[in-house]
């Protein structure tokens, strides 16, 4: 298997050290020449908008392309659209065309800028406060050009007219193509919210729902509005043929209304907090709890006190997800805490930051030696991360229950470095210790 790609590693060109993927580079070495000296808040917007450019450009390539196939084949008989009038396979292979390239730039870009490609989308990210507003105005400006150049690249490449512009079909009257369009980009955006603002962040179920939704929302407007649910889808192709049709302004007024209606609906499930009426849908609870202890322990954690702690800190982290005591909100890894934050991470969130002020943000401290307990690790974690807990005024931090055997007792095989297994010495304690199992082991 070959060797994996290092981050921020130099152009890889012949002859050179970057050629050699076994050569340590500092960090220097790894940068592009005076990147450094650009600060951290204006070089995330830069990177961001450059993916977000890229990303809108190529969704919007493979789409317009893809429509414009779909409005020149000719048909068996050898007529054209135009000459037939529009039929559901048409209508279908474009939303295709739309909803699969959605799906997959959104995957490939969230990790550079959300992957948003839309200013309605954009606009509605802004509003639930999951982007800030400055991000979105250069999104919103970045996205408007992508679309141009998407426009402009099929119009240059693909012979014949371009026939991919918006337009009100089926004796569909403005008002009617304006309502359309937001409630349309409603559905759409409030499914990007649910999906990639809520629990799916970074999963392949967030892209491919979108994706789904696009598809959905294009099969009901394609044939009466063109199935915008875009500024810049409309705008882009407007430009490169120029010529504006009197309503274009429904395609601008018309999706903006829809991220209104969706940040409104979403801002108004939050509020009456919606995950308590069906929780524990969309992530497992015990999963999170043994992943955190498992990490606990390699720490160098004890059993009981790594359970203890994975429970408290998976219960935290189901509070966080959903909006809970901290405010936080996630969009595709992005987020944004009712705190100020320092500005060092995506969207001036925590994110890339070191929690105990290394390069790698380290969690816990670093492993301790086999069949040893790191000394106090439990007591600085608990500090650092603000759990509370009761002190019997010993200075050991914990509480003795009569009916369970003392701390020190509990404790020693693994003080003394023996292998025997907690679950072990558990099956022969003479005492009870409540909510402790010999088939569970903890």
């Amino acid at each position: 298997m070959a060797n994996a790609p290092v981050g921020g590693r130099a152009f890889a060109l012949p002859f050179t050290r970057a050629a050699d993927p076994n050569v340590e580079l500092t960090e220097k070495e790894m940068r592009m020449p005076l990147a450094n000296k650009v600060p951290d808040h204006l070089r995330n917007h830069f990177i961001a908008m450059c993916g977000e450019y890229v990303g809108t450009v190529l969704f919007l390539f493979f789409a317009l392309s893809g429509t414009q196939v779909a409005n020149n084949i000719p048909s068996s008989s050898g007529l054209t659209v135009a000459q037939t009038g529009s039929n559901p396979q048409q209508l279908q292979y474009i939303a295709l065309c739309f909803g699969f390239s959605l799906a997959v730039n959104a995957w490939v870009f969230f990790r550079i800028s959300g992957g948003l490609f839309n200013p309605a989308v954009t606009f509605g990210m802004c509003l639930i406060g999951a982007l800030p507003w400055v991000r979105g105005v250069l999104l919103f400006v970045t996205q408007i050009l992508g679309g141009l150049t998407a426009a402009a690249l099929v119009s240059c490449m693909f012979p014949g007219a371009l026939t991919v512009t918006t337009a009100l079909g089926g004796n569909t009257s403005v008002v009617q193509g304006l309502f359309i369009e937001m409630f349309l980009t409603a559905q759409l955006v409030f499914t990007i919210f649910m999906l990639a603002a809520e629990k799916h962040k970074g999963t392949f179920i967030a892209p491919v729902g979108i994706g789904l939704s696009l598809f959905i929302a294009e099969l009901t407007g394609v044939y009466f509005t063109g199935g915008s649910l875009n500024p810049a889808r409309s705008f882009g192709p407007a430009v490169v043929i120029k010529s504006f049709h009197g309503y274009h302004w429904i395609y601008w007024v018309g999706p903006i209304l829809g991220s209104i209606v969706a940040a409104g609906f979403y801002k108004f499930i939050k509020i009456l907090e919606y995950e308590t009426a069906n929780p524990d849908q969309d992530s497992s609870h015990a999963a999170k709890m043994s992943q955190k202890k498992e990490h606990l322990l390699a720490a160098g954690l004890n059993e009981v006190d790594a359970h203890d702690i994975a429970i408290y800190l998976a219960k935290q982290q189901s509070v966080g997800e959903m909006g809970g005591v901290n405010g936080s909100i996630f969009a595709n890894g992005q987020g944004r805490k009712f705190q100020e934050a320092d500005g060092q991470g995506m969207y001036g969130t925590d994110f890339r930051r070191s929690t105990t002020g290394n390069s790698e943000g380290t969690l816990v401290q670093a492993p301790a030696p086999a069949g040893t307990i790191a000394p106090n690790a439990v007591e600085r974690f608990q500090q650092r991360e603000g759990i509370p807990r009761q002190n019997s005024g010993s200075g050991s931090g914990r509480v003795e229950s009569p009916g369970m055997a003392s701390h020190d007792d509990i404790y020693a095989p693994l003080q003394n470095g023996q292998s025997e297994a907690l679950g072990h010495m558990v099956r022969h304690e003479p005492r009870s210790r409540f909510a402790r199992t010999e088939s569970s082991g903890v």
